[in-house]
C-alpha cells in the first residue's frame, strides 16, 4: 500500500510541476495593407514584469537572439529585414558582453511586396531567448501565421 501511495503522489508531483513552467513572453500578429502593393507585418511580444527578450542586433556568444523565419511564397516578397525599436544596450555580466533586450513589450515589423490582391497568409518561425535577473529559459521557437486581408 506504501508504494502505491508513494507512487501517486510521485506522478502528482510532476503533474503540478509541468503546470508551473513558466511562459513570460505571449506573441501576438497583425499585419496592415500599406496600397495594392504594399503591406506591414506586426509581430508583437508582451514580456511579463521582470523579463526581457533580446533584440536581433548584438554580438555573437551571447544569449539567443530574436530571428524571425518568413516561409517563401508565391503571393509575397519581403523588402529588407525585419525592423525593431531601440532596444535597451548594457554591459551583462552573465555574457561578458554588452546585449541588446527589450523589456514590457516590443513590436517588430516587416514590409512586404504584395503579388496578389486577394487575402494571403504569411507564415513562418521566430526564436528568441528570455532571461531575468536570476535565470534565462531556453530558448523558444514559434510558428506563427498572419492574415493579410
Amino acid at each position: 500500500m506504501k508504494k502505491i501511495l508513494i507512487a501517486v503522489i510521485l506522478l502528482l508531483s510532476i503533474h503540478i510541476a509541468k503546470g508551473q513552467i513558466l511562459n513570460p513572453v505571449k506573441w501576438s500578429y497583425a499585419a496592415k495593407r500599406l496600397n495594392a502593393k504594399e503591406a506591414v507585418i506586426f509581430l508583437k511580444a508582451t514580456i511579463d514584469d521582470g523579463w526581457h527578450i533580446y533584440s536581433q542586433h548584438f554580438g555573437d556568444n551571447g544569449p539567443t537572439k530574436t530571428e524571425f523565419k518568413f516561409y517563401t511564397s508565391k503571393n509575397y516578397k519581403l523588402i529588407g529585414y525585419v525592423i525593431e525599436p531601440k532596444a535597451i544596450t548594457k554591459y551583462e555580466d552573465n555574457f561578458k558582453m554588452e546585449v541588446s533586450y527589450f523589456e514590457k513589450d516590443v513590436t517588430f515589423q516587416q514590409k512586404i511586396t504584395l503579388f496578389t490582391s486577394n487575402p494571403i497568409i504569411i507564415k513562418g518561425k521566430l526564436e528568441y531567448g528570455t532571461c531575468n535577473d536570476h535565470q534565462c529559459l531556453p530558448p523558444e521557437d514559434v510558428e506563427f501565421t498572419i492574415a493579410v486581408n
